[in-house]
């Protein structure tokens, strides 16, 4: 049963080439998604796409090719939607084979280059949140204080959305 168990994120291996993969386990996401680049369909129909991007350490830039592969509308979690490839892929999570659906976007502004959805782990692992195979360092964020503090004059331009300053109700005498 331990060996079930699974945390919120883990180090998988895609294909036989891709190993030492971070990935984020979202029981929140449907499917799953890999980072592709170069993706597209030649004349002969034929979907070509390259995992990962140039700016990734895991980018080797060999082209896939897949005559098996489908198209899909996929509403993000920031409520965009747009078409997306998907095609079968065959991931190993924790010693275990799973040949799965991946969509290809671009990921490189996410955290994690591959994010593996309910669809892959359902009746295949148990999924612990205090568990994490990784963890990546945190990017400093500036908070609102810390931006007002910079420069109050330009921290209350910037968020006042342009309104003119309200008139007060006051009638001056």
């Amino acid at each position: 049963m331990k060996n079930n168990v699974i945390g919120s994120t883990e180090i998988v291996k895609i294909d036989p080439n891709y190993e030492c993969i971070p990935a984020k386990v979202d029981t929140g996401a449907d499917r799953s998604a890999i980072w592709a680049s170069r993706i597209r369909v030649d004349k002969n129909g034929i979907l070509r796409f390259a995992l990962f991007g140039e700016g990734s350490q895991h980018y080797t830039g060999k082209i896939f090719k897949r005559e098996d592969y489908g198209v899909a509308m996929v509403k993000s979690s920031n409520g965009n939607k747009e078409m997306r490839y998907r095609t079968h892929l065959t991931v190993t999570i924790r010693g275990r084979k799973i040949r799965t659906l991946f969509y290809l976007s671009d990921r490189s502004t996410q955290k994690y280059p591959v994010l593996i959805g309910r669809h892959t782990i359902r009746g295949k692992f148990i999924v612990d949140v205090k568990q994490a195979a990784i963890r990546l360092p945190k990017t400093p964020k500036v908070g609102y204080n810390d931006m007002m503090l910079q420069d109050p004059y330009s921290f209350f331009c910037k968020f006042r959305k342009n309104r003119p300053p309200r008139r007060s109700k006051e009638k001056s005498v």
